[in-house]
This record gives structure tokens, C-alpha cells and sequence, in this order.
């Protein structure tokens, strides 16, 4: 059955507001009465764009402005359910439309051709490896330069407009270069329905002088979109239902591993339905944070081979048959591919295909189908979870702090872990917060990302910026280094000019302590900044803004204290100021594992 994309319908966890990226989920047509007819100065392909984005659910569009696409800025401008929000550069433009994603299912920017579209060409790949479907759209020449030998500004001297298409290609799942309005209508529906379908990027390139101009495929309101969804087979669903049931019931211990791909599966509500069928043991990987509920009654927490939750890996290594959901197995998240599973022993479940053990494997079986068949075929079998409560151990408190002694960051961690509710969401910038936040607890409706697979160094500020503009009833937690909030630092401004209340923690350790723990060199300290006094100089007056620079627990609790009482409707900025050596135990173990396998040496010939 189709289903509605207007608000998308999408996989929502049980722990997290967050939405996931619809994949082949859309909207229906819900009445036989024809479109309402248009007048003439709003049939243009500037406002049909601007109302397909308003109709699959997006109220706000990421964009910076530039020659080829201000006339297209302006017909978006003209929509009524439609909000710009101006950036202060494409990569954070990029980044906004990912964390948005991340939340309403889809997201959108605008930029300028090739040198916009080169900048933000780097958040576009990250949003493709997480499989967010974003909607890059890019303001093009005028379609009368095409196929003449003209050279164009913002190109690199060639009269080759292909650049900028060619670069996006590989990041996107479809490419349309509209420069004629017989075909617009069509090359946008498509691009649009793709980015849904796929759970991808696409690339949609207008050239700057057709948005304004009235057209008649353009003089009724679009039609809401019907996709038919991907459905099972059905022969080969039974056959993998039957296989898998076999595999696990005759497995002593088996456990649930959820994967990162259950978002784009669609897949969450049906991994913890067969949780809670099977009564195995239940982890998530660590970029799964946030799709499983952990306060599930037989969470066991994240398994991540040698960092894993305390008595985690112990339970899932340990066990005969492990099923895992929509895994990524890179890496990062095999730390170093030290992880000590066996094939034999797994079941790996992907969005469309099921693999047991060496074999067999089964094609063109939607996860969330496979998941729930399997629910009703599967013994229950709480082995594995009875031998985890045996061996846990509650974990320890950090040490008390000595008054006014220098803040330590598990300090750190335990007071914003008091901060979490459903009335939050966390943001975790790549480098130690990675570790730090996979720590926290998250309650019922707490919402929770980071970029793994891409691992984008400044992403967290850009994606801030979208989350909280997705969400507003929200108030984001952002973790960001002082590293990572180099690169990407001017957006916060932007946060402030929409009038967001996040927190964000600056941890002010000196340098990419990330990098240190995988291969130590000058390279890695960086300029300090007076990063409150930045703030400070971005609020200039205008807006809710407050600021705090902490160096021990006492000042902690106070900033905590002024940011959730008098201050709850600014935008809160907190620097907190750490020993450029105090890093979690696991950053230091999963850096010492990565070094090792980033420096193997050559294969012999």
C-alpha cells in the first residue's frame, strides 16, 4: 500500500523522535478533484519547485545566494510554506540540509553553480553515505550559453559547463541539468521522487534565467506524488524466514545486532518487534545509536568489538549465531577489523537481501518484511541476555572532583547525561565526543546523530543548524571539539539570526584529538581561539545569545544551571576548557587498533 509523503512517513525509533529517510514511502492522491488552476504570474518553474518542496514535507531550504540562482531564490522566496535560511557558506549549507534530513526525511539547498556547487559538494557526499535523501539544487548558466563556446564565470576557464555534473555523479543517486522548460516538470518530479525513492542525494541544476518565466505544464498544482513502494518476494521471503528460524532456533545463545541501514529500511519498529519475540540479547552498532530503544528490557548497549559497552562484546563474540540488521562493517566500526565474529555464525539482514551464515542468500526481500516474518517463526530464547545480567557489573562514578580542580571530560559527560530527555536530541561531532556520547543513556524520545561512515570533521555545526530548524520543540545537545569547530564555525551566527536555543558544549582541548590517538604530530595542535569571545563578536547585539568559558565542575554546573534556567531561551555557548591529554579509554584503544591497520605495509607481490 502507498503511503503518505507530505508529512513522511518514515521509520521512527522508539527511543528518538528522529525520522529517517523515506524509501519508497510517498504521498497518494487523496480525492478525485482536479488541481486548482494557478494564475499565470505564479505558473513558472521557480514557484512549481518551490511547492513540491513545501508538499513532501520541507518548510525550510539551506542556501547561499549567487548570480546564477538569485531569481530561482526569489520564486522560493514567494511561497508561502516555504523558509530560506541564508548560510554562510555551501558546506554548511550542505551540512543544515543533512541534519534536516535526519529528522523531516528529506532535506534541500540552494547554491551557485560550480563554485557553490564544488563547495557543498563535500556535505552532499557525506549525506549519500548515510543514505539521507538531500535535494541539492544548483542555479545554472543562462540556457542560451549551453552548447556554444562561450566561457562562463565561476568556471575554470573552459566552455565545458560538465564540470560540476560530472563532479556530482558519484555522490548522487540521479542528475538533471534543466535548461529548457518542455522538460522542467518532468526532470524536477523525477529528480525529487528519486532522492525519496533511493534515500539518496540527487543533483538538480536550473539554469538562471528559466524559474520566472510561466509555462503551462506548470499552471496547476502539482499532483502529490504516487510511488509504488518495493514489495518482497514472496517465494523467496518464505525461504529465508524458514532458513534463518532454522539457524537460530537450533543456536544455544544467539543475539540481535542493529545496524545503521534499519533508518533507511524503514526496519527499527520491526527489529524491536523481533526483540521482543525472540528475547535475545540486544545491541546496536555504534552508528546505529539512537534506531533501537535502549531502555529496552534486554539492551545490552553498543557493540563495538574492542570498545564496546562494558560486557557487551563479551556477550555478542561469545554468542553461536548473532543476526545483524542493516550493518556497516568498516573500519571505523570494526576497529581496525579486530572484531571477533564469524561468518558461519551471522545472519547479515541489508534493506533488500538476506545472507546466512556462508550461505545460503536471498535477494529482493525488504528488511522490515523479512523482520517481521521472522518475529512469528522465532523460539524464544533469553540465554544470552540471563549470561549478561550474570557478568554485569554496574559501571563506576568518575572520581569526585577536588574543589576548583581542572574539569576532566567523564565529568564533563555526567552532567550533561542529567540534561537528556525526550525534550532533547544529541549531536556528536566526529573525534572523542564519538566515544563520550555512546556513553550517555538516552531516555524515551531522545533524539541522537552523528556521521560515522563519512566522518566529516565540522559537520555537527552545519547539522545543528538543520536538526534544530527541523525540530524546533526540541532543544539540541551539540559535543563539538575545538578541532572540528574550526572548520565550520560561522554558522552559528546563522543558529542565532533563526533564533535557535541549542547548547553547545566546546570541548577546548588543543587540537584534533582524534588524530593524536591514531598518529601524533605538530599538525594536530591548532591556534587557540577565544571561542566565546567569537560568539560573543557573531551575537553583536542581535538575538538571544549567552555565553560561558568553564575550567572546573563548579563553573560546569553553573553554565548548566544558567543555560536550562534564565538563559533556556538563548542560544547557549559553553567553552569548556580540558587537558589536551584527557580523552576517553576508548578513543585511546580504538586510535591504537586504527594506527595499526592505517599502517600495514604492502601486500607482497
Amino acid at each position: 500500500m502507498d503511503t503518505k509523503i507530505g508529512s513522511i512517513d518514515t521509520c521512527k525509533p522508539t527511543n528518538s523522535d528522529m525520522c529517517s529517510p523515506a524509501n519508497g514511502a510517498v504521498s497518494t492522491i487523496q480525492n478525485s478533484v482536479s488541481p486548482a488552476v494557478i494564475n499565470s504570474t505564479e505558473s513558472t518553474l521557480g514557484r512549481h519547485l518551490a511547492r513540491r518542496l513545501v508538499q513532501i514535507g520541507i518548510t525550510d531550504v539551506f542556501s547561499v545566494p549567487g548570480d546564477f540562482n538569485l531569481t530561482l531564490l526569489d520564486h522560493l522566496i514567494a511561497e508561502p510554506g516555504l523558509n530560506l535560511i541564508g548560510c554562510c557558506n555551501e558546506l554548511n549549507a550542505g551540512y543544515a540540509a543533512d541534519g534536516y534530513a535526519r529528522c523531516r526525511g528529506v532535506g534541500a539547498c540552494v547554491v551557485t553553480f560550480t563554485v557553490g556547487g564544488l563547495s557543498v559538494l563535500n556535505a552532499i557526499a557525506g549525506a549519500y553515505s548515510e543514505n539521507l535523501p538531500v535535494i541539492c539544487i544548483v542555479g545554472g548558466p543562462n540556457s542560451n550559453d549551453y552548447g556554444t563556446n562561450r566561457i562562463l564565470h565561476h568556471t575554470i576557464g573552459l566552455p565545458d559547463f560538465s564540470q560540476e555534473l560530472r563532479c556530482f555523479q558519484t555522490v548522487t543517486c540521479f542528475q538533471a541539468v534543466v535548461n529548457n522548460l518542455e522538460d522542467a516538470h518532468e526532470l524536477i518530479d523525477t529528480a525529487i521522487s528519486t532522492a525519496l525513492k533511493e534515500s539518496k542525494p540527487v543533483y538538480l541544476s536550473i539554469s538562471c534565467n528559466l524559474p520566472a518565466i510561466p509555462h503551462p505544464t506548470f499552471s496547476r498544482d502539482p499532483v502529490p506524488f504516487s510511488l509504488s513502494p518495493r514489495l518482497s518476494n514472496k517465494l523467496g521471503l518464505e525461504a529465508a524466514v524458514e532458513a534463518a528460524a532454522d539457524f537460530l532456533n537450533k543456536a544455544v545463545k544467539p543475539v540481535l545486532v542493529g545496524g545503521p541501514k534499519l533508518r533507511v529500511a524503514q526496519a527499527c519498529d520491526s527489529f524491536v518487534e523481533l526483540a521482543d519475540a525472540s528475547g535475545y540479547a540486544l545491541a546496536v552498532m555504534p552508528s546505529a545509536k539512537g534506531l533501537v530503544p535502549e531502555f529496552h528490557p534486554h539492551f545490552i548497549g553498543t557493540y563495538w568489538g574492542a570498545v564496546s559497552t562494558a560486557f557487551c562484546a563479551e556477550i555478542v563474540e561469545s554468542a553461536d549465531a548473532y543476526l545483524f540488521a542493516g550493518p556497516i562493517f568498516n573500519d571505523y566500526s570494526s576497529v581496525g577489523y579486530s572484531l571477533l565474529l564469524k561468518k558461519e555464525k551471522a545472519i547479515i539482514v541489508q534493506p533488500d537481501r538476506v545472507v546466512i551464515a556462508n550461505g545460503p542468500a536471498f535477494g529482493c526481500i525488504r528488511m522490515k518484511d523479512f523482520l517481521l516474518s521472522l518475529a512469528k517463526r522465532i523460539k524464544a530464547n533469553t540465554t544470552a541476555y540471563e549470561n549478561y545480567r550474570r557478568i554485569f557489573v554496574p559501571e563506576g562514578h568518575p572520581l569526585k572532583s577536588e574543589p576548583k580542580e581542572p574539569l576532566r571530560v567523564n565529568v564533563l559527560f555526567q552532567h550533561i547525561q542529567k540534561l537528556l530527555s525526550s525534550e532533547t536530541a544529541v549531536i556528536a561531532e566526529t573525534g572523542d565526543s564519538w566515544f563520550n556520547c555512546q556513553k550517555l543513556k538516552l531516555p524515551r524520545g531522545c533524539g541522537y546523530e552523528f556521521q560515522m561512515q563519512y566522518g566529516s570533521i565540522g559537520w555537527s555545526v552545519g547539522a545543528t543548524l538543520g536538526y534544530a530548524q527541523a525540530v524546533p520543540e526540541k532543544r539540541v545537545i551539540a559535543c563539538i571539539g575545538d578541532g572540528s569547530f574550526q572548520v565550520t564555525a560561522q554558522d552559528v551566527s546563522t543558529m542565532l539570526r533563526c533564533g535557535q536555543k541549542s547548547i553547545i558544549f566546546l570541548i577546548n582541548n588543543g587540537g584534533y584529538t582524534i588524530e593524536v590517538e591514531i598518529h601524533d604530530g605538530p599538525y594536530n595542535v591548532i591556534k587557540n581561539w577565544n571561542y566565546t569571545g567569537l560568539i560573543d563578536a557573531m551575537h553583536n547585539g542581535e538575538g538571544n545569545c549567552w555565553t560561558a568559558k568553564v575550567h572546573c565542575e563548579e563553573e560546569l554546573v553553573e553554565a548548566i544551571d544558567n543555560a536550562t534556567g534564565p538563559k533556556k531561551d538563548c542560544l547557549c555557548f559553553i567553552e569548556v576548557i580540558v587537558h589536551k591529554d584527557d580523552t576517553s579509554k576508548e578513543l585511546l584503544e580504538w586510535g591504537s587498533r586504527v594506527s595499526a591497520a592505517n599502517s600495514r605495509p604492502p601486500n607482497p607481490q
